[in-house]
């Protein structure tokens, strides 16, 4: 019984074929890294809490995913392989040596696509153009930070966007018939309970192919930890068993068809400024679902457009 839109059933049903995503460092910044839009990035980030040992900038795209072809291949050697440009911003930079980028990572032996993630201020028309052009011909997914639909929070974590970019950006993307993923924080200061379920509501009116859901992680080195060991009061620090709840009750309010790829990230013990759970991301998924049943919850059943 599948009580909400699992992404791996979903991509296997796209592709017709097992895959795994290989993530990449393509040796991109971001506009609010460099001083276009800000300096010292968005204040939760930090680059490291997702990026395998072999995503390394002096290595080239193709040596990168060699070397994540290897590591997976020795447990499924039938596996094909999406190309996830993932570390910063992978649309920033001239167009040339991104494009560059992205055809090298086609021509490699067993991709059978590209996952590109970006930011909503960061999608000129010319790269829509191209990127329509290849999404003609191979598996693409576009993913957008999005991280909150809220204004006052994009100013306080130093996105360097608003609400109305990313709308901009989701829709331009959808309308050229490419696929559109989106990231979502939840736990940012500011936030409270029921503004996070709103999101949900909210990000159901864009034309979202696929989101993820992450806690809000405590990285050490971050200003965002900073600000929490300044005034923790300002902050909700989630057990899981409250996560678990907020994110059923977000996916209730999510429009049905969206496909959810990830409800948790999981950052390296070491980095994390304040403990986390100790949970595989396959065992909160199975206590997200065993709840679900508790509760006999579904993705959409308390999406107002249904009522």
């Amino acid at each position: 019984m599948d009580r909400y839109n699992e992404y791996g059933k979903w991509l296997k049903e796209q592709l017709k074929m097992k895959v795994q995503k290989i993530s990449l460092n393509a040796g991109f910044t971001c506009p609010n890294r460099d001083g276009k839009v800000g300096v010292g990035g968005c204040t939760y980030c930090n680059n490291q809490t997702f990026n395998p040992a072999y995503c390394q900038t002096e290595k080239s795209i193709t040596q990168q995913l060699e070397e994540g072809k290897s590591f997976f291949g020795r447990k499924y050697p039938d596996m094909k392989y999406l190309a996830y440009f993932q570390a910063y911003t992978n649309t920033y930079g001239q167009i040339d040596d991104v494009v560059a980028k992205y055809e090298e990572a086609l021509r490699v032996d067993d991709v059978v696509g590209l996952v590109i993630g970006t930011r909503p201020d960061c999608m000129p028309d010319v790269l829509l153009d191209y990127l329509e052009e290849v999404n003609q011909r191979t598996f693409l997914v576009v993913e957008y930070g999005i991280e909150s639909v809220y204004d006052d929070t994009l100013r306080s974590i130093n996105r360097g966007h608003t609400h109305v970019t990313t709308i901009d950006a989701v829709c331009r993307t959808a309308e050229r018939g490419i696929r559109v993923g989106g990231h979502v924080i939840l736990g940012l200061p500011g936030e409270s309970r029921e503004n996070m379920v709103a999101e949900a509501e909210i990000l159901s009116e864009l034309p979202l192919t696929t989101l993820k859901l992450h806690q809000l992680q405590l990285i050490k080195g971050t200003r965002m930890a900073d600000e929490y060991f300044a005034d923790p009061s300002v902050f909700h620090h989630f057990t899981a068993d409250e996560y678990i709840d907020l994110v059923i009750d977000f996916v209730q309010h999510l429009r049905k068809d969206v496909v959810l790829e990830r409800f948790v990230s999981q950052s390296p013990a070491s980095l994390l400024a304040v403990p986390g759970w100790g949970l595989k991301n396959y065992e909160f998924v199975d206590k997200v679902r065993k709840r679900m049943d508790e509760r006999d919850a579904w993705q959409g059943a308390l999406y107002r457009n249904n009522q």
